[in-house]
């Protein structure tokens, strides 16, 4: 019967893991980071075509 858990005696066997590991860790970071520059660039052209709309949110109240 296999063990529930699994520690291979040669430490070249988590080489692989490592590394897929790193490729999907730096494209979400990378994702992210577009995601957040898009919503910068909606953010400016929204705020330039309607000027009054951040009028309206700055005022204290």
């Amino acid at each position: 019967m296999m063990e529930f858990l699994y520690f291979p005696e040669d430490k070249s066997a988590y080489i692989p893991a490592i590394l897929t590991l790193l490729i999907f860790i730096t494209v979400a970071v990378l994702v992210m980071r577009m995601i957040i520059k898009k919503a910068k660039r909606d953010q400016e052209k929204f705020e330039s075509q309607y000027p009054e709309g951040k009028r309206e949110s700055e005022q204290p109240r």
